[in-house]
């Protein structure tokens, strides 16, 4: 890299966020909506190197974009997703019906027993019907079990790994 673009890249680190949105406008040729300080300093330096040394070879956005149409990525959440968890509350609402909804898939069946190691102590936890019994008290969820634990508020299927 040589010295001038060394220095530029170096002055942009030491403006301010407005001096940067101007500079952004000026090597982009459009304003920019970010006014995030290091993403712009970083995007108009890179777009400096790009003007001077070139940009992407053709092979490597070949590449890039062969990557993309490979990536099992999803765009959207799919439309039906909550599909059956909403028949299911739009039935009970419908026919009056309370406590119908049907149990979280996350929950293991009745019977199961949950084991967690944490900070070398093996906690178990037995799931039984409406709940979950922890040294012989019973809780509504994991959440109450792994705050009892730790001491702090902790999501429970994250913490027992569910």
């Amino acid at each position: 890299m040589s010295e001038t673009i060394a220095a530029q890249i170096n002055a942009l680190r030491r403006m301010k966020v407005l001096e940067l949105r101007r500079k952004y406008r000026e090597v982009f040729g459009e304003d920019t909506r970010s006014g995030n300080k290091d993403w712009l300093w970083k995007r108009i330096a890179w777009r400096i190197q790009e003007m001077e040394y070139g940009g992407l070879s053709d092979r490597a956005k070949h590449r890039a974009a062969q990557l993309a149409n490979e990536a099992d990525i999803r765009m959207r959440v799919p439309k039906d997703i909550f599909a059956e968890r909403l028949k299911t509350i739009d039935s009970s609402l419908r026919h009056g019906t309370t406590g119908s909804m049907s149990r979280d898939g996350r929950i293991p069946p009745s019977g199961t027993i949950i084991n967690r190691i944490y900070r070398g102590k093996t906690y178990t936890v037995k799931v039984v019907d409406g709940g979950f019994e922890y040294e012989d008290a019973k809780y509504k969820s994991l959440s109450a079990i792994a705050r009892e634990i730790t001491g702090t508020h902790w999501n429970g299927y994250h913490f027992f790994n569910l």
